[in-house]
């Protein structure tokens, strides 16, 4: 149970290094300072004197049920929002990432061919072919067990191909479906039972994230009502990933959305991350991060990194589920601090390198 937590722990880590602030927004000198949001969550003066100091702080919040888990941190960066609004944007530079299997953003229209480099883990493969409903180790619905079941000889040589072929197509359906229906769509697709279920949970998820300073309502609005929220001039794409922490490689389908925007006479940038499916463990994820100026830094040359992750996960609930609980958020909690000090690290690494440069140009 401990080695599972603490892989558990870890592939939060690494997702929250691709994508750990999945909402972006630069305020201006004299806007509201994180310390009112320090407040609210709880984080005592020498929490705040850490982050002041350069020393990434992350806190689990106690919000929901059992199976959901909050964790707010913040660290203090010299160096440019853009530049990290940049790297979170590289989907394709997650690839470097000790862990990451696979990964790739799909274009508009994306087909199965788009999916070519996915395949199924042996151990999922050999799960699909016993999968009941109510009793598979993959996260499906009744209808995909049951094609499974239906459409793949197992005693075929090419049945693994096969499978891999399915599960690629049935993804490629998944996100028609979203696009077409959205948040509501990802709710028949887990369970028809109760067709609503994500679409709450993201709201429910949503929600909070407005603590954070500059959530921008219309960003909560697409991320709510999506696709009957149109957004002008964002960038929204998807992509899948397909990372390895230790226990069972996990295959994700993911929805990203970077918008920037004049509002109230500032620039704000914005980058959302949803999750829409996961093979294992996590029912529905969210990451939320705002960068903030110092109004002591008039030059916008340091800010804050303010990231609130929100994620409903399996195996939670229950007497072991509680023990397993406690294990997974205290291991997220740290896994984020350290997410954090490697953000701040490449950041300030890189601004360093542009600085040598710009001098010896002169």
């Amino acid at each position: 149970m401990q080695r599972q937590c603490a892989t558990l722990a870890t592939f939060i880590a690494w997702f929250g290094l691709g994508a750990a602030a999945a909402l972006t927004a630069l305020a201006q000198p004299g806007d509201r300072q994180p310390l009112d949001i320090f407040t609210t969550m709880g984080l005592t003066p020498k929490q705040v004197a850490a982050i002041d100091e350069g020393r990434p702080v992350a806190k689990v919040i106690s919000w929901g049920g059992p199976s959901e888990v909050y964790v707010f941190g913040a660290v203090s960066v010299n160096g440019s929002p853009d530049a990290y609004l940049r790297t979170a944007r590289n989907v394709n530079g997650l690839a470097r990432v000790d862990g990451y299997l696979g990964i790739g953003e799909l274009p508009a229209n994306p087909t199965v061919a788009d999916l070519a480099r996915l395949t199924l883990e042996p151990d999922d493969r050999k799960a699909l072919k016993n999968c009941r409903e109510g009793a598979c180790d993959l996260q499906l619905p009744a209808g995909s067990i049951q094609r499974f079941r239906e459409s793949i000889d197992w005693s075929h040589p090419g049945a693994a191909d096969e499978a891999d072929a399915l599960a690629r197509g049935m993804l490629i359906e998944l996100l028609d479906a979203y696009r077409r229906g959205g948040n509501d769509a990802l709710g028949v697709y887990r369970d028809k039972a109760h067709p609503a279920r994500v679409a709450e949970q993201f709201a429910t998820m949503v929600g909070r994230a407005s603590a954070l300073p500059d959530v921008l309502p219309e960003l909560r609005r697409y991320l709510l009502d999506y696709p009957a929220a149109p957004l002008e001039a964002a960038d929204s794409f998807t992509y899948w990933e397909k990372v390895n922490f230790g226990m069972k490689p996990t295959i994700r389908l993911n929805h990203g959305v970077i918008y920037r925007s004049r509002a109230r006479g500032r620039d704000i940038s914005a980058f959302a991350i949803k999750q829409l499916y996961a093979t294992h463990y996590f029912h529905t994820a969210l990451d939320v991060s705002v960068c903030v100026g110092k109004a002591a830094d008039p030059d916008r040359r340091a800010f804050y990194l303010l990231t609130l992750k929100g994620s409903e996960q399996d195996g939670l609930t229950g007497a072991k589920g509680s023990i397993l609980r406690k294990v997974v958020v205290d291991k997220t909690r740290s896994s984020l601090e350290g997410a954090l000090a490697s953000i701040k690290k490449s950041i300030e690494q890189s601004a360093t390198v542009r600085l040598v440069s710009s001098e010896r140009v002169r």
